[in-house]
């Protein structure tokens, strides 16, 4: 097993070995080309990591009896390993930056490939969406700025802590930690939560009430480092009365009698859908892992998974309530299948895109390869008795 928690392909005595020998080529490569990891860039990388052991783990302590080493070891560890990923992949992003792949050269892999390599895809689905957010009475916003206000004005009083208050009260996956978000680019925030964030200057104070897609906000400063910010925020939602749903619902039961043809769903995804992601591209929904409009059955949404399985093409749901993913405010939606591709291998008809990236990750292989190659014949290299039966990755380590 790796670091990183990646299983060995092959023998241990001599991969890791061989491992090690090419990272030392790379590094080497990074002094010529003046290549170096951004300190902030990976210090923040280092904090998300730790957040994900704390989060999975329960407690910072739990952490250090996982790794059997105080969390100033483990982060001096991780800052390491992953300024040395930087570095190795920077160079590698080089080698390969003018790599380009035709459709010919697409079709001329696939032929290549041996049959039982060619990938299997899953059942596919495209499916669209209307979706619309019950409106919220105004007395419920209220009365979440009026908690938000009391919050802030007693840590600005100094009668309570933030993360104390973040603990108790956050609505946010960051609660566990005080509310404490680790270090961030601008870009990695929507703009309105940006905007406030990096224009805290003073830790004791709290923020205005920051209003997103997400809820309501207050912010507290912990750190600026260069370009980057350390936050702790209180996210609070307001909540969806059963009686507002309804409505929604009898809304879009009314909507979804009138939608006889494609069009007519595609015209009301335009002018009636909350969706951001999907109201302009006639409701189609968007896999986020793949760009694709193209859905494995476990990649969708719960409520829409359980909605298409039985639907046939062209057929329109019945209105329900799902959770918005990046919201997690409860919405009401209806969906229609647009398409269902059966299980198959993969043909360049149906999956060119996944085979162009088959294609590349190996034409990029290939040049990495004789990199490394061309390299291991200009560098001195001694292999230790019981290395030289190993049957390395790369050739020329034996002379």
């Amino acid at each position: 097993m790796k670091q990183d928690g990646t299983p060995i392909d092959g023998d241990p005595y001599c991969v890791i070995p061989e491992e090690l020998a090419v990272q030392k080529l790379y590094l080497h490569q990074a002094k010529l080309d003046t290549i170096e990891a951004p300190e902030t860039q990976v210090a923040a990388q280092v904090d998300r990591r730790i957040k994900f052991f704390e989060d999975n783990l329960g407690s910072r302590e739990k952490v250090e009896e996982y790794f059997h080493k105080p969390i100033a070891s483990l982060r001096a560890q991780l800052i390491e390993m992953m300024r040395t990923q930087y570095i190795i992949e920077q160079v590698q992003s080089n080698l390969t930056k003018d790599l380009k792949v035709t459709p010919n050269d697409v079709r001329k892999y696939y032929e290549q490939l041996p049959e039982d390599s060619i990938p299997f895809v899953p059942m596919q689905v495209e499916v669209q969406i209307i979706s619309i957010n019950p409106v919220i009475p105004q007395q419920e916003i209220d009365d979440v700025k009026a908690r938000l206000r009391d919050y802030a004005d007693r840590v600005n009083r100094g009668d309570a802590e933030f993360s104390t208050l973040a603990i108790m009260y956050s609505e946010d996956g960051s609660a566990m930690q005080g509310g404490e978000l680790g270090f961030h680019n601008r870009a990695d925030f929507v703009p309105e939560f940006s905007n406030v964030a990096f224009s805290l200057n003073d830790p004791k104070k709290v923020s205005r009430i920051v209003e997103t897609e997400y809820g309501y906000h207050i912010i507290q400063l912990i750190e600026k480092r260069g370009d980057q910010v350390n936050v702790r925020h209180i996210l609070l939602r307001p909540h969806v009365s059963s009686k507002d749903l309804t409505e929604a619902v009898t809304r879009l039961d009314s909507l979804r009698s009138h939608l006889t043809t494609p069009a007519h769903f595609e015209e009301a995804a335009r002018l009636i859908s909350q969706d951001k992601d999907s109201r302009n591209n006639k409701g189609i929904m968007v896999n986020q892992q793949t760009g694709s409009s193209r859905f494995e059955m476990k990649d969708l949404p719960p409520e829409v998974a359980n909605h298409v399985e039985n639907m046939a093409v062209g057929d329109i749901s019945e209105p329900f309530i799902m959770k918005d993913v990046k919201s997690n405010r409860d919405v009401v939606a209806i969906v229609r299948l647009k398409e269902r591709v059966e299980g198959h291998k993969a043909t360049l008809s149906d999956d060119y895109n996944m085979l162009k990236q088959m294609a590349t990750e190996h034409a990029s292989d290939q040049i990495i390869r004789a990199w490394v190659e061309k390299k291991i014949a200009s560098t001195y290299v001694r292999i230790e008795d019981g290395w030289n039966e190993c049957d390395f990755k790369y050739k020329g380590w034996v002379k």
